[in-house]
């Protein structure tokens, strides 16, 4: 629990315009026990990855059957996970099986995520789970070129590769775009050094 106050807070420092949206995450974690378990239906907290291939410029998407829309690879942390980094790497191999992931961080600390967001995930028809809050913690990870994807079939149907434009595009996450042209951007004046 303090690790993840920890990190909102240096995740602050970097995006201190974003201090009146990470206030619900703040108070749900200081008034909240199990913080991370699926059964809290206050909400808890989940993890996910954006995966970036460099050389055809595109974001992974795997369609989600249960909330029937297509999403960044990603789940719910586990009791053994170390940080929502490590349960991020975890999410990404069990729902994609991509394994050369290299991640792009926002500042020198890995934990920091590119992004921390609060949503309301619907009720879960198969599961029969009622609506709740999803406290994400969003990290950007890259790998050389597409690779051939190993989708969980339970929860998750298909899976596609768009541009940054499409990504820009989609109501879900076009307020995170920025961020990771940002990265990008810096990632890429980094290589020319």
């Amino acid at each position: 629990m303090d690790e993840l106050l920890k990190i909102i807070k240096l995740y602050l420092e970097i995006f201190p315009k974003e201090n009146n949206r990470q206030k619900e995450i703040v108070k749900f974690i200081e008034e909240n026990e199990n913080i991370t378990d699926w059964n809290n239906f206050k909400g808890h907290i989940v993890v996910g990855g954006f995966i970036y291939a460099k050389k055809e410029k595109k974001f992974l998407l795997i369609y989600h059957k249960d909330l029937k829309m297509y999403l960044y690879p990603g789940g719910h942390v586990d009791a053994n996970d170390m940080n929502p980094l490590s349960a991020s790497r975890r999410e990404v191999l069990e729902e994609t099986g991509l394994t050369n992931l290299k991640q792009l961080s926002v500042c020198e600390d890995k934990l920091i995520p590119i992004d921390i967001d609060t949503h309301m995930i619907g009720y879960n028809e198969r599961l029969k789970i009622p609506e709740h809050y999803h406290y994400d913690f969003r990290y950007l990870f890259t790998i050389d070129k597409i690779e051939d994807v190993n989708m969980d079939s339970e929860e998750l149907d298909n899976y596609k590769w768009i541009s940054m434009e499409e990504l820009e595009h989609d109501p879900n996450y076009g307020r995170i775009v920025g961020k990771i042209k940002n990265i990008l951007d810096f990632s890429k004046s980094e290589r020319m050094i």
